[in-house]
C-alpha cells in the first residue's frame, strides 16, 4: 500500500489475532528501556506468522514475483499449520534467496535501483517488522515523519510550516544526503540496533543476513540496505533517528536542571544563553534543519557534513546541500516550495508546486490524454481522472495549489483540443463527480461516458500538526486513532481508481466507485469508517443468485463484515468482534438470507 495518508495500517489484523497486547508490551518496556534478548520466541510465534501472511497477502505487492518466480498464491496451498511450521523452520534457519533488481525513474530522470525479495523472504521480513516496530517506535524522535504508522508527508510539511509561522525561524539548512540507501554502514547500523535495545543476536544475525543478501546480477551487497524490502523502510530510520537527536539534545530536548511547567518558559530561558537555537523535521532521507540566524545555520551546516560523515559514513551532495532564507529565496521540500512572505505585521510560510513537479504533472497529463487519442477506451480515460485525482490529493497541501493547477491546467488545455471527436462538453451527471467536485459543473468533458475531473479543481486542504498521543501500541492511543479514522473521500476513490477489478464487468466498476460515494466511504452494513485496508465491494444479490451489476445491488462494508456474511455458521466470538447494533444486524441478515446462508440470532 503507498503511503498516502493512512491512519491505519495493521490494528485491526493485530486485534484479529490476539497480538496487540504483545506488541504494546514490547511498546512499553522500549520506553522504559529495556533490553531484548529473547525475541525469537515472538518472531516465530503461530500468532505473529499468521499476521504477517495476512499482512504480505493484502499488500498490492503480493502478487509480483521475486527471483524463485514464487507469489503469494503459491503459499495458499499450504493449510495453516503447515504454513506455520514452514515459516519457523524458515527463521530459525535462515538464508535468503537473491534479490530480484528492477529499476524504476526518478524525479530527475535517473533510475532508481528497487530489490525485490522473494515471496518468502518478504513474509519473513514482515515477521521481523511486526515485532521490531513497537521497539523502535518507542525510541525514534517525534518529528521523523517518512515510513511511519500514522504519519504522512502532510505532517512533516504542518512541521515545517509551524517553525516559520509560529516559531519565526527564516534560515533553513538544506542537506542532501548522496545516495543513502546505497550506502549504509551494515556495522554501524548493528551497534545502532543494539544501542536501541535489541539484543537477541540471532535476530541481529537474521538482520544482518538480510541487509547482506545477493543482488541478482550484481552479487552480495557489501553496503545499503535494499530499496523495495518490507524492513527497509523501518532500519532506515533507525539509521537516521541517532542524526534527528543529535539535532534535537542541541537545543529543543536539552535537558535543563530547572524543571519547566511548559516548553514555551524552557525555550524562553535557553534563548539568554549562548546554545544555538535550532529544530530538524525529517522525512525518510529528506531532512530540513530550521535555524534562528545565519551564524548558526552556518554552524548547523559545518557540522552536520561532519558529523554525517564521521558517524554514519555518509557523504553530501554539496551542489544541494545549502542555507537558504526564506524571506529571500524558496527553500524545497517533499515536492512543495517553501518562501517566508510578509503578512500583516509578521512572516508567514506561503508555499506552491515545485517548478520541476508543476512541468512533471502537466507532462503526465499531455501524455495520458495522447494516450486516450489513439486508444479512447473506458480503462484509459479512468486513468486520467486517477492521475488528477492523485496530484490533487498530495498537492492540496500547498497553500498556493489552486494558482499552480491553472497555471497546468492552461499547460494542458490545448492538447484537449485533440479530443474534439471525442469528446461532449456539457453539465456533469456521475455522482462520483458531483460528490468531489460538485461546485465545478460548467462546461466539462465527457469522454466515453465518462466525466473528466477538472484539472483546475483544487482547494487548499490545511495541514495539521501530528499528534503525538497518536500510537498503534498503546490503548489510548488507539482510540485516537479510532476517533481520527474518518477518510477523505478523495483518497479512497484515488485508490479505487487504481484498483480497478479487471475481472469484473465496466458496470460493476462504474457502479462501486458510484457507490462508495453514495454511502460516504462508510460501510453499509454498520456505519464504520472504511479505509483501503480493510473495505469490500459486494453484490447483495449473489451474481449465481441471479444478482445484477446495478448500483442498487452493490455496497461497500468491512472485510470482517463480508466475512461474516459468506459462512455458513458464525461464531459467537465472530459476532462480538463486529460490535454490531440491532439495526446493523439485520442489515448483516438480509445480506446472508440473499447468499442463502441463515440470519445470526
Amino acid at each position: 500500500m503507498d503511503t498516502k495518508n493512512r491512519k491505519r495500517i495493521q490494528l485491526r489484523n493485530n486485534e484479529y489475532y490476539n497480538i496487540q497486547a504483545v506488541f504494546d508490551q514490547l511498546y512499553e518496556n522500549a520506553r522504559n528501556g529495556a533490553k531484548f534478548t529473547n525475541l525469537i520466541g515472538v518472531v516465530t510465534s503461530a500468532e505473529n506468522i499468521k499476521l504477517a501472511y495476512r499482512n504480505i497477502k493484502n499488500n498490492k505487492g503480493s502478487k509480483t514475483k521475486g527471483t524463485d518466480g514464487k507469489t503469494i498464491s503459491d503459499y495458499e496451498s499450504m493449510n495453516e499449520n503447515e504454513m506455520i511450521e514452514y515459516f519457523q523452520s524458515k527463521i530459525r534457519n535462515y538464508y535468503p534467496k537473491s534479490v530480484r533488481r528492477v529499476e524504476i525513474p526518478k524525479p530527475n530522470g535517473k533510475m532508481r535501483p528497487l530489490g525485490i525479495p522473494c515471496m518468502e523472504d518478504r513474509i519473513i521480513q514482515q515477521c521481523l517488522k511486526q515485532v521490531l516496530e513497537p521497539i523502535c517506535e518507542a525510541k525514534f524522535f517525534n518529528h521523523s515523519y517518512g515510513f511511519r504508522p500514522n504519519r504522512s508527508t502532510r505532517h512533516a510539511i504542518a512541521r515545517y510550516s509551524f517553525m516559520v509561522n509560529i516559531i519565526h525561524l527564516y534560515y533553513v539548512v538544506d542537506v542532501d544526503i548522496k545516495g543513502f540507501f546505497d550506502n549504509v554502514n551494515h556495522a554501524k547500523l548493528m551497534k545502532q540496533l543494539w544501542t536501541l535495545g535489541i539484543r537477541d543476536k540471532n535476530i541481529l544475525c537474521i538482520i544482518s543476513k538480510i541487509i547482506k543478501s545477493e543482488i541478482e546480477g550484481i552479487g552480495i551487497a557489501e553496503r545499503g540496505v535494499p530499496q523495495g524490502g518490507i524492513i527497509s523502510p523501518l532500519l532506515a530510520n533507525v539509521v537516521l533517528n541517532e542524526l534527528d537527536w543529535w539535532i534535537a539534545e542541541q537545543w529543543e530536548c536539552i535537558p535543563t536542571k530547572h524543571s519547566y511547567g511548559s516548553g514555551n518558559h524552557k525555550y524562553r530561558a535557553l534563548r539568554n544563553t549562548a546554545l544555538k537555537e535550532m529544530y530538524i523535521v525529517r522525512y525518510a532521507d529528506d531532512f530540513k534543519i530550521v535555524c534562528s540566524n545565519p551564524k548558526t545555520a552556518e554552524k548547523v551546516l559545518t557540522a552536520t557534513k561532519m558529523w554525517l560523515k564521521e558517524r554514519l559514513g555518509l557523504e553530501v551532495s554539496e551542489e544541494k546541500t545549502k542555507i537558504t532564507y526564506l524571506k529571500k529565496n524558496s527553500s524545497e521540500f517533499l515536492g512543495i516550495k517553501f518562501k517566508a512572505v510578509k503578512k500583516g505585521n509578521k512572516f508567514v510560510a506561503r508555499s506552491h508546486m515545485t517548478d520541476k513537479n508543476v512541468k512533471k504533472v502537466a507532462e503526465n497529463l499531455k501524455k495520458q490524454i495522447i494516450n486516450i487519442q489513439h486508444h479512447t477506451v473506458e480503462n484509459e480515460v479512468v486513468k486520467l481522472n486517477k492521475i488528477i485525482l492523485g496530484v490533487h490529493n498530495y498537492y492540496s497541501m500547498a497553500t498556493m495549489c489552486n494558482f499552480d493547477f491553472h497555471d497546468i491546467y492552461f499547460l494542458v488545455n490545448p492538447i484537449m483540443n485533440r479530443l474534439k471527436k471525442n469528446y461532449t462538453r456539457g453539465k456533469p451527471t456521475s455522482a462520483i463527480y458531483l460528490k468531489l467536485y460538485g461546485k465545478y459543473q460548467t462546461n466539462i468533458y465527457n469522454i466515453a461516458g465518462i466525466d473528466i475531473f477538472p484539472i483546475y479543481g483544487i482547494c487548499l486542504k490545511k495541514t495539521t500538526s501530528f499528534k503525538q498521543e497518536i500510537c498503534n501500541y498503546t490503548k489510548e492511543g488507539r482510540n485516537l486513532i479510532h476517533s481520527n479514522l474518518s477518510k477523505d473521500l478523495h483518497i479512497l476513490v484515488d485508490f479505487l481508481l487504481a484498483n480497478r477489478d479487471d475481472a469484473e464487468t465496466a458496470k460493476f466498476n462504474d457502479n462501486r466507485i458510484s457507490k462508495l460515494a453514495g454511502q460516504n466511504g462508510k460501510s453499509y452494513i454498520s456505519g464504520a469508517d472504511l479505509c483501503e485496508s480493510n473495505m469490500a465491494c459486494i453484490r447483495m444479490k449473489p451474481k449465481e443468485r441471479g444478482g445484477k451489476d446495478d448500483y442498487d445491488n452493490i455496497a461497500w462494508i468491512t472485510k470482517q463484515e463480508r466475512e461474516a456474511i459468506v459462512v455458513k455458521i458464525v461464531s459467537e466470538d465472530m459476532v462480538k468482534r463486529l460490535e454490531l447494533s440491532e439495526k446493523a444486524k439485520k442489515k448483516l441478515n438480509s445480506l446472508r438470507v440473499l447468499v442463502g446462508n441463515l440470519p445470526v440470532e
